[in-house]
């Protein structure tokens, strides 16, 4: 997978911002100032993306590549190696991502940005 796929996917989500707020190596992406995802620009192979809790269990039981969150909470954040994985299925993971953060949000703020 290709670091300006994987960017492009993340940033044509609505409001999706990116940043780089650890180092200069760690690219983090947002929706209203939450994470819905990272990736490391030296190891672009693999990032970590938020799940709700359920799917998180089922796709790491179905997919070796799929493990808990890396420095992350490991109920809610999954560590994707994206080799052997379908470009689909990653868009899939990445967009579920961001829903997970943006349901989270107020519901006044959600509407806000969706109409910006």
């Amino acid at each position: 997978m290709h670091l300006e796929w994987i960017r492009d996917t993340c940033l044509s989500c609505p409001c999706a911002t990116e940043d780089l707020p650890f180092d200069d190596q760690v690219l983090v992406f947002r929706v209203a100032g939450k994470i819905f995802g990272l990736i490391s620009l030296d190891e672009p192979d693999h990032m970590n993306l938020k799940a709700d809790p359920e799917r998180s269990v089922e796709w790491r039981a179905t997919y070796p590549q799929i493990q808990p969150g890396y420095h992350m909470n490991k109920t809610h954040w999954n560590t994707v190696y994206f080799e052997g994985l379908p470009a689909a299925f990653i868009q899939e993971m990445i967009e579920h991502s961001y829903r997970t953060v943006m349901n989270k949000l107020p519901l006044k703020l959600r509407n806000q940005l969706m109409n910006t």
